[in-house]
Formats: structure tokens, sequence, C-alpha cells
């Protein structure tokens, strides 16, 4: 008898190979499991839910709101916008329409202007010519210093010549003739009546009174029947005359006789004196 027949074995005993079997399937299964669930060909999709913003019907108004208003207000600019050009635009065709207007007026004006001062010009330069001839012939009726003519009027006779003291006052009234009359003017070239026969008397270097009274009472009464060149003629009284003249012979008169007719060279028929005085 052997000496260990009598010690119990550490081995744990062997187990049945059903058993072995069955445990084998049931591992066998789990690891299907295991790579089944770990398999991404086989695993099922997950879903998430997310959670959305809930809209409410006072967010979808107020939203609505501002789109309406700020559509409204653009469309109110766009308008404005476009009233403003258009009041741009026809501000600028008014502007052109008035400048032009200014610009044809301008020269309206200044085409009238040339004709008017070529009107003007022209008018002088016939005055200028008149006036050369007019002195001309005063120039000639100075040069000869005489005058003789004779002529009769209401039965009387007017006949002298002009001679010394008497021609130079004869020809510096004649040589006044077409110049204006002037209240109270003694020349070079307008004259009232006693201005014009004091002038023509100091070419004699006689010196007369400055009025037509003063000048009439001067010298000696003479009939007009016995007119000489030189005497002085006047109208109303002979002490308080109104008028004077110098008589140039000839039955004729140089005297300043009114701003219309200035001075003039005239019949004793034309206007006839009141009386004559003379001087020489």
């Amino acid at each position: 008898m052997s000496h260990t027949a009598h010690i119990p074995s550490h081995r744990k005993p062997r187990r049945s190979s059903s058993k072995l079997a069955l445990r084998a399937g049931v591992a066998g299964g789990v690891l299907s499991t295991i790579a089944v669930a770990a398999s991404p060909a086989q695993a099922e999709p997950v879903t998430e839910t997310v959670e959305m913003p809930t809209l409410t019907n006072v967010d979808l108004s107020g939203a609505l709101s501002t789109a309406v208003a700020a559509s409204a207000e653009a469309t109110q600019q766009d308008a404005l916008l476009q009233d403003l050009r258009a009041q741009e635009d026809a501000a600028a065709a008014q502007a052109a329409k008035d400048a032009k207007k200014a610009k044809d007026e301008a020269e309206r004006k200044a085409e009238a202007e040339r004709k008017a001062k070529e009107a003007e010009e022209a008018r002088k330069a016939e005055e200028a010519r008149a006036e050369a001839q007019d002195r001309s012939s005063r120039t000639s009726e100075r040069s000869s210093l005489s005058t003789t003519s004779s002529s009769s009027s209401g039965g009387g006779s007017y006949s002298a010549p002009a001679t010394g003291s008497a021609a130079a006052i004869v020809a510096f009234a004649r040589a006044q003739v077409g110049d204006a009359y002037v209240m109270g003017a003694t020349g070079p070239n307008a004259w009232d009546c006693s201005g014009l026969v004091q002038a023509a008397y100091r070419q004699a270097g006689i010196d007369l009174p400055r009025v037509s009274g003063a000048q009439s009472s001067m010298g000696t009464s003479v009939s007009l029947d016995n007119l000489q060149p030189g005497d002085i003629l006047y109208w109303g009284s002979r002490s308080g005359s109104y008028h004077v003249a110098v008589y140039v012979g000839g039955g004729k008169y140089v005297g300043a006789q009114n701003p219309s007719t200035g001075v003039v060279e005239r019949s004793l028929d034309w206007d006839r004196p009141s009386g004559a005085v003379r001087i020489l």
C-alpha cells in the first residue's frame, strides 16, 4: 500500500465534457453580443432632440411691424429723393431760362443804347455843322463892319450906313444871332435882352446900365422914322421899358427875344417897338 494513497489530492476534479460545452457556448454568445454592439455597421442610430425657441404670436407681430415700417420708410425716402431731384431739375431749368432772358434783355438794352448814342452823335454832328455855318456867316458879317440898306414902313424911311462905333455895335449884335435866351445871362453863348445890348455897346467902349429900363433912359429920344444903326429900341415906356434891342439898319433889329426864339434878327414890323434912343 502506498503512503500517498491516503493523502487527498489538491487538483480540482475534472468537469464533465457537457458542462465544458455549456460554458463555452455561453462565453461565445457573450462575445458575439459584445462584437455586435461594438461594430459601427450594426449600431442603431442615436436620435438627439434639439430644443428650438418657441415663436409666439407677439414675436411674429413685432417682426412683421418692424419690417413693414422699414419698407414704408424706405419708400418714403425714395419718394423724397425723387421729389428733390425733380425740384432741382425744375430750378436748373428756371435758372437757365432766367439767364437767357437776362442775356436777351441786356443785349436789347445794349442795342438800344448803341442806336441812341449813334443818333445823339449824328444830332451833335448836325448841330456842329449848322453852328459852323452860322459862325462863318457871322464872321463874314463882322468883317464887313458895315451895313447899308433902306426900307419903308408905315410911311417912314430907315436908311443909314453903319460906320465907326455903330458898325462895331451892329457887327457884334448880329454875330450873336442864334445864341440862347436865358434870363440874367450876359454871354458869351446865352443872353437876355439888356445883357446883349450892354455887351454890344461895350464893343464901342461905352458902358451902359445893366437893366433895360435904365438903358432906354440914356441918350436922346429919336423917331422911329429917323433911325440909325446902333440906336437902342425899347418896348414900353422910355423910363420903364421891359425890353430892348439894337437897330441894325434896313428896318431890322437884333435882340434876345425869349427862351423859345433866342437871339434873332427881325423886321420892325414883326414886333414894332415903342420908341428909340440914340447914344452915339
